[in-house]
């Protein structure tokens, strides 16, 4: 693994090279929050724009493909040299898939046109677990209007020459003090804005389980009341790089996973017991299907409706 560092004129600047290709857009997409998402911008020059808060304070960072196997990064802000130091480790460059060995052709295929998809190991678990909490048993159409609604309303602007509206969240604590109404006004329940309240009390000692093994991880991260399976592997996939982070639970994932690989619904214990073998590189198959175009599910009957508090 070969590196370049260089201090810029306009904020600090690395290149990551990995003797394995690595596809950027497609390992750093689950950090976008849907369309409009303040904290993320995909620039129409094919370059990614972040906002985010590390320990050493927020940072604005934009990640570009240099070829395929680099990527080229600038960073803004208080938290530029950390970031730039943690860049490998976020992008997963020393993850080993040798083991990962799927038998499906669906999969095989997958596999092979995508050698570069990596997990994501930001290490920042609160920033991850937020917006999983909003997203738990709503529609995520509404779950992710509701988190642009409260970052844009108590983020702060990102540092550097960020793109207009490029937001970086609010710090936990902003987070604990986010009154019950405001939450309300925002489409988020009294059960999900407590989980974040009480997450919030608890994030300095959150953000030391991304040292942990993932599935200690994600087992201390179920000892929080309103924190389930599916929110952990949620938080895993972003904050750990935990390759096998499944999201049991999710309402339309066994279903996909049943027609994709198949062709017919199943139910989370079957998606479980079908999935084992793929064991520990069941959540890198479930990616695989989704960006190579092969997960899919049939269309049955309306959709339950928005419920809308509205910011109005």
């Amino acid at each position: 693994m070969r590196e370049q560092a260089a201090v810029a004129e306009s904020g600090l600047v690395r290149t990551v090279t990995s003797d394995r290709p690595v596809d950027l857009a497609h390992t750093i997409a689950p950090l976008r929050r849907g369309p409009g998402d303040p904290c993320h911008i995909d620039a129409a020059d094919g370059t990614h724009w972040h906002a985010s808060r590390l320990p050493s304070g927020p940072v604005t960072y934009r990640l570009a493909q240099s070829d395929r196997h680099s990527v080229r990064a600038r960073a803004w802000g208080p938290g530029a040299a950390e970031f730039l130091d943690r860049l490998e480790h976020m992008l997963c460059l020393d993850e080993d898939v040798s083991a990962f060995t799927p038998d499906h052709p669906k999969l095989l295929d997958a596999h092979r046109r995508f050698p570069g998809l990596r997990m994501l190991r930001t290490g920042l678990v609160f920033e991850a677990l937020v917006p999983a909490v909003l997203e738990q048993k709503v529609h995520t159409k509404s779950a992710r209007a509701s988190w642009r609604g409260l970052v844009r309303k108590f983020g702060t602007p990102a540092p550097g020459p960020a793109p207009a509206g490029l937001t970086v969240p609010p710090d936990a604590d902003t987070w604990r003090r986010i009154p019950s109404w405001t939450y309300h006004r925002a489409n988020v329940g009294p059960q999900r804005s407590q989980t974040i309240v009480r997450a919030a009390r608890l994030a300095e000692a959150l953000e030391r389980t991304a040292i942990q093994d993932p599935a200690e991880a994600a087992r201390l991260l179920c000892t929080i009341p309103g924190i389930g399976v599916w929110t952990a592997a949620e938080i895993g996939q972003r904050a750990f790089g935990d390759a096998d982070a499944l999201s049991v639970g999710d309402y339309h994932l066994a279903a996909i996973v049943g027609w994709t690989l198949l062709g017919r619904p199943i139910e989370d214990d079957e998606m479980v017991d079908y999935l084992e073998p793929l064991r520990p590189h069941r959540y890198r198959a479930v990616r695989l299907l989704e960006i190579s175009g092969y997960a899919h599910k049939p269309k049955f009957g309306p959709r339950t409706p928005l419920t809308d508090h509205t910011w109005h």
